[in-house]
C-alpha cells in the first residue's frame, strides 16, 4: 500500500457508500495545503471536478491526489514536484472528493465546496 495513504475502506462500520468519512493525512506529497497529521472530509456523492482534491483507487491503492482533466484524459497530480503525476481510466477511479480539512489550529479548517 501507498505509505501515505494506508486504509481499508471495504469495511466502513456501517456507514453507507455514499456517506463523508475522515482520514488523516499521512506524509507530505500533498504538502503545504495538507500537512501530514490534519483531518480531511471526504464526500463520496460530491463531484469531483479538474483541480478539486480526490481520493482514488490506483492498482489496488487509494490514493489521495489532486484531479488533473486535460483533453479528456484524468490524471492524479501530487503537490509536491518530486512524485509523478498518474492516469487514470476516469472518475470511476475516484472514491470521494475532498470538501474539508482540519489542522491543529482553527486557522488551518477550510472548506473546498
Amino acid at each position: 500500500m501507498n505509505p501515505e495513504m494506508d486504509l481499508d475502506l471495504s469495511g466502513t462500520g456501517g456507514c453507507s457508500d455514499s456517506e463523508p468519512f475522515a482520514l488523516r493525512v499521512l506524509g507530505d506529497s500533498m504538502a503545504p495545503e495538507f500537512e501530514h497529521g490534519m483531518i480531511i472530509i471526504i464526500d463520496p456523492s460530491a463531484p469531483a471536478t479538474h483541480g478539486g482534491y480526490v481520493v482514488a483507487q490506483v492498482d489496488g491503492e487509494y490514493l489521495f491526489r489532486q484531479l488533473v482533466i486535460e483533453d479528456g484524459s484524468h490524471y492524479l497530480v501530487a503537490l509536491k514536484e518530486d512524485h509523478r503525476r498518474l492516469s487514470i481510466p476516469g472518475r470511476q477511479a475516484i472514491v470521494g472528493v475532498v470538501t474539508q480539512r482540519a489542522g491543529t489550529r482553527r486557522s488551518q479548517h477550510k472548506r473546498y465546496l
